[in-house]
Formats: structure tokens, sequence, C-alpha cells
């Protein structure tokens, strides 16, 4: 039996969730002897059902992760746990852990010192006593060898992919209820650089054109300063949390697509504006230039006026958001959850048979 530490199910949808969910509904069809166990308080009650999901315990969070689903292993003879969200259980050693980076070595500041401790305590020791270490590009791979001490040998890179919805909208007409927009998409932390993004877009002083935000708060992070920039701009508007299909709706009608993150494991987002038609600017740091090729316009993200030149240069360039919007399309066509579930299976399976 191989068993999915399904707790991603409980949590708000970002780039980690996304691929998880994604893995995991294609594990489903691939393994006949698989569960997906989770804590009581799942909220993508209808992900749960397609998974068959199995609610154990009574606690949630680390403490659900840490004494509940260990024993609800020991239950089912200690078979080979599969975990998709960064974290697993400490003391358990027969399981593949999934670290899709480690930011918050790198940059302490972007996160609660609560967050940082516990992190820097359980993520060295899960991905030292785990049977196989999987990473989602070579930068995170290299940052996991310095940063945590693990042997190359036991890391494999297993890139994320989009979702199908995506890759089949390009031919859906979606009403536009902005206008002309710039689109950008991420949560309020620091890493991915929302700051950057509006003072950018103040600098340019677009009077025609508006930049929408979509993304959410996260619990890690308070960041009062980047609230009061979006307020006191009525030209910007903060979308929240938007579902897959108005999603897809954004990202089809939005001029570009900025990203101009500091620091990515992977980077989903970019891939998905690619499916749907949407040139990007995306950063020249981290995994993106490795994930994104030629597909993407390059900024420095440290350099407010280097953002701000971008985005004008893309808004009145029609030659160069054609060639962008073409070779996204194409480049899309590398990566595929399919694709990403069948290697996880190969590892899945070679790690049973250890």
């Amino acid at each position: 039996m191989l068993v999915v530490n399904a707790r991603f199910l409980t949590n708000n949808i970002t780039g980690v969730q996304r691929a998880a969910i994604e893995i995991s509904l294609y594990l489903k069809k691939m393994y006949e002897d698989i569960k997906f166990v989770t804590p009581g308080n799942v909220i993508h009650k209808e992900i749960a059902d397609k998974l068959d999901a199995e609610k154990y315990g009574m606690f949630s969070g680390h403490l659900w992760e840490q004494f509940e689903l260990p024993r609800y292993l020991k239950s089912k003879n200690n078979c080979l746990l599969l975990n998709l969200a960064n974290t697993a259980p400490l003391f358990y050693k027969n399981k593949i852990v999934t670290i899709h980076d480690v930011a918050f070595l790198k940059h302490p500041q972007w996160y609660s010192k609560r967050f940082y401790y516990f992190y820097k305590f359980l993520i060295p020791r899960i991905a030292k006593n785990s049977v196989k270490v999987i990473t989602v590009s070579e930068y995170s791979k290299n940052d996991i060898i310095k940063r945590l001490n693990v042997p190359g040998v036991k890391i494999e890179v297993i890139k994320c992919a989009v979702s199908d919805k995506f890759l089949k909208s390009i031919n859906n007409s979606i009403p536009n209820k902005y206008g002309k927009y710039i689109l950008a998409i991420s949560s309020f932390s620091p890493r991915k650089n929302f700051e950057g993004i509006v003072s950018a877009f103040n600098k340019l002083n677009l009077m025609n054109t508006k930049l929408v935000m979509v993304g959410c708060e996260s619990k890690h992070v308070n960041n009062p300063k980047l609230k009061t920039m979006i307020q006191s701009n009525n030209q910007i508007i903060f979308a929240g949390n938007v579902s897959d299909d108005e999603l897809i709706g954004l990202y089809k009608n939005a001029c570009l697509f900025v990203f101009p993150s500091l620091y990515e494991g992977f980077g989903i987002p970019p891939l998905e504006a690619m499916a749907c038609g949407c040139p990007c600017l995306v950063s020249n740091t981290s995994s993106l230039p490795e994930i994104c090729g030629d597909a993407a316009l390059f900024c420095d993200p440290y350099k407010i006026e280097d953002i701000a030149d971008n985005i004008n240069r893309l808004l009145n360039d029609d030659i160069l958001r054609n060639r962008l919007v073409s070779s996204g399309l194409e480049h899309i066509k590398k990566f595929g959850w399919q694709k990403t579930a069948s290697i996880f299976a190969d590892m899945i399976d070679e790690a049973a048979n250890v």
C-alpha cells in the first residue's frame, strides 16, 4: 500500500498545494492500492471526494502530521508514505518528501520567527531521514545540497506543470470586466515582490491601464506597507483569491503578466499565463530563467526602473508581445502533470523495492 499525506487539502491553494493536488489526481488513476489520508479540517472537499480521502484523527496541522499520521501508518504495517507539500512526519523513515525550495533558510527575514525556527528545525531532519527527496528544479536541488547537506544522489528533480484547465483554454472567449490591465498573481509574501510591482506601476503613471492583483495574505506574513500602497492608487485592483475559471479569464484578457519574484523554487503562474496566451515578464533570478527559457521577457526584480521599463516595453511593442505569446504556447508543451506523475510513480516504485 502507498499512503499519501494529504494534509495539503486543509490549506489554501498556492503553487505547492496546486502541485500536490494535480499529482495526486494522476496517482489515484495509476495505483489501485493507494490511500490519501487527511486531518478532519479539509477545505477542498470536492478534490477530497475525487481522491476518496480518508479523514483520520482529532488533531490538525503539524500536530496531526507529527503524531496522528504516524499512528495511522503503524496500523498499516509502516507502508511507504509520500509527502508532496514540504513537510512530513519527523520520526517516520519509510517516506519520500517533496521540498519545493529552502527560501526560509536563504531569506529568513521574509517569514515570522515562529515559522522560520520551526522549519529550520524540521526540514533538514526530514530530508536526512527520508528514502528520497524530490524537488522541482535544478536550482532548488543545488540549494538543498548546499543548505541541507543532502547528497545529490538522494535528490530527484521532477518539474511541476500546468493544469489541463489552462492548457485547454486558449480558444475560449471569456468576458473582460476590467478593461485594459496588467495582471499580477501571488501572495503577500515579500519574496513575491508585490511592492516592486506596485512601485513600478506607480512610476509609469498609466492612466488608461489598471493593475489587477490576485492572491492571498499569509498568516505568516503581515505587510501593512503593501496594503497602504494598494489602497492609495485607484488604478490598482486587489481581487483576492479567485477560482481557476476566473483566473483563466484574467490571464486571457490581460495585456501582460508580471512576475518579478525575488525567489522561486519553480514558479507555476508564468506557465499558466503562457498556456492562456498571455505574454510574461518575469525575474532573472532563482529558477525562473530555467523554467521559462526563451518564452518570457526578463527583468531585474531588485530594480524598480527595470521592471517599469520592461512593462512599458511589453505594453508598446506588439511584435515582442506576439513573439512571446507564440513561444509561450510552444514552451508550455514541455510541461504536463501526467508526465510529472509518471516520474513520481517511477520514484515510488523504486523506493518501495529498496
